[in-house]
């Protein structure tokens, strides 16, 4: 009977690619900061050799897991796809490995999974939305866990925020939707309670109903979870009134599909008969017939931004800076003036 041959060493790749085993570290934890023939030779040692970095060492070595949580509130739809990806792709650049969970919407689940994270050994947290309690916070500055708030921002936030303003994006797209002269207006919104980007988003089109001398009090809205259908059924229920809206504007693009996609099977032409607004600027607003009018949010300029703020934070104990994103209406085919 053959015996097994001892695993290979980071100093057998290092003799293999005629490096130093210095470059193969780097090659493996922060393969950026490499050239790339040298990463190559590096790679091609490795797989020749079967070698498998020992994770153990590396984590005693550093004093941290080289692991990042990141808690979304759904993993249903694409809103939050886009950025999570570029997220993890520039964590991996830094040697990083991204640790996901779904709170669905709910506070308590959130809570949960933020303390496993930690118990886990977690060396930082991204989390979506500042509405949380106060005791959280309280728990993250305890442990002394870096964590950052992304999709919202907020100046004197509880965490550092690389996000974008829900409140003034809404009021951009609903003065967009009354200049158009649209006055029977209606939204169907997420729900608001524990979900300040949903809040935020109805806040700013009452702004800007305000704003143009409207009653705030006039916009019908029905609040209800993300989900396409949903959406649908809150159309319908709108559009059933003796006095419809002309204007459903919706709180995301999801939403916003249902919308359009109920629309057609009442027999009502968007934008003719109904215009519909979403939020979000997923790849579902483009595919849509009619393209969706909505809000661009910049997902992977958020996700990237989120991960470099968030490395900074845990390799070199800061506090986190953040930085407000700028967002803009993408107009398509679902928005037009008031019939």
């Amino acid at each position: 009977m053959s015996k097994l041959k001892p695993a290979p060493t980071l100093d057998d790749v290092a003799k293999q690619a005629g490096v130093s085993t210095a470059t193969v570290s780097r090659c493996i934890n922060t393969p950026d900061r490499v050239v790339e023939a040298t990463r190559k030779r590096v790679q091609s040692a490795i797989e020749a050799l079967g070698y498998t970095p020992n994770f153990a060492a590396r984590v005693m070595a550093a004093k941290r897991t080289f692991t990042i949580g990141a808690i979304i509130p759904t993993m249903d739809n694409a809103i939050f796809a886009r950025g999570l990806q570029a997220f993890q792709e520039e964590l991996r650049k830094h040697g990083y490995t991204l640790l996901v969970s779904s709170s669905a919407y709910k506070p308590e689940t959130e809570e949960e999974q933020i303390r496993t994270l930690v118990a886990r050994g977690a060396d930082g947290l991204l989390l979506i939305g500042h509405d949380r309690a106060p005791h959280i916070y309280d728990f993250l500055e305890q442990r002394q866990i870096p964590a950052l708030v992304a999709w919202s921002f907020a100046a004197e936030g509880k965490l550092p925020s690389i996000g974008f303003d829900n409140r003034q994006a809404m009021f951009d797209l609903a003065c967009k939707v009354i200049g158009l002269g649209h006055r029977r207006l209606a939204m169907i919104s997420g729900i608001t309670r524990g979900n300040d980007r949903a809040r935020l988003r109805l806040e700013g089109a009452r702004d800007a109903i305000r704003h143009h001398g409207l009653d705030p009090a006039a916009l019908q809205v029905v609040e209800t979870p993300y989900e396409i259908e949903n959406g649908a059924e809150a159309f319908s229920g709108l559009m059933s009134q003796d006095t419809p809206p002309t204007a459903v504007m919706c709180g995301n693009d999801v939403l916003a599909a249902g919308a359009l996609l109920r629309a057609q099977d009442m027999g009502l032409k968007v934008p003719q008969d109904v215009s519909i607004t979403g939020f979000d600027d997923i790849e579902l607003a483009r595919l849509l017939r009619p393209g969706l009018t909505t809000v661009h949010v910049p997902h992977r300029e958020m996700g990237g931004k989120a991960a470099r703020a968030l490395i900074e934070m845990v390799e070199h104990s800061t506090p986190g800076t953040g930085e407000r994103l700028h967002t803009h209406i993408v107009e398509r085919q679902s928005l037009s003036p008031a019939p």
